[in-house]
């Protein structure tokens, strides 16, 4: 075992942090409590306002948060599964191609349905079948893409010997 300390460095800054695990906290209270209680309607608020955040910390944020810094074309995309596949895919310090278009996808998921949760929630559209029938497909589209997005954090974990859970509690990745 060797005595030099792991050199490490911040990729995700506090805010990104508490933004992860409070959705994540959010969308589990969500998952378990029948839909239209008050405490699933209020982690929709959560999750709602939890999304408006991450829009405009994806603009404003530090450099590993924007999405500048992670959203690929889609042939970027395609060109890195491909590298997976054979297992040479490059190492990113932030989030790789394949991570850039899963937060997309998480996040048009969680738009759609937070957005069509907040309007089940007025007089105009309450008890609208086409919006309630939006939010849940929305819903679940979303609770189809968590596990893959785990999947891809096992596997890049694995892949590039890195732990990318403790990253995003910590913060820190290896150099």
């Amino acid at each position: 075992m060797s005595d030099a300390p792991s050199r490490t460095v911040v990729v995700w800054d506090p805010l990104v942090r508490i933004f992860h695990w409070t959705l994540v906290t959010a969308v589990l209270i969500d998952l378990v409590l029948e839909a239209g209680s008050k405490i699933h309607i209020w982690a929709g608020y959560t999750v709602a306002g939890l999304v408006v955040f991450r829009l405009v910390w994806g603009v404003i944020g530090s450099r590993h948060a924007r999405f500048s810094d992670f959203v690929r074309s889609p042939g970027a995309v395609l060109g890195y599964l491909k590298d997976l596949r054979r297992g040479k895919a490059r190492h990113y310090l932030g989030h790789n191609p394949a991570g850039g278009a899963m937060i997309l996808l998480l996040l048009a998921a969680l738009v759609i349905t937070a957005g069509t949760g907040v309007l089940m929630n007025t007089d105009r559209f309450w008890g609208n079948d086409l919006i309630e029938g939006i939010h849940e497909t929305a819903a679940n589209a979303f609770y189809i893409l968590v596990p893959i997005h785990l999947a891809g954090v096992v596997l890049s974990s694995l892949l590039h010997k890195e732990n990318l859970v403790r990253a995003m509690i910590t913060g820190r990745k290896p150099l």
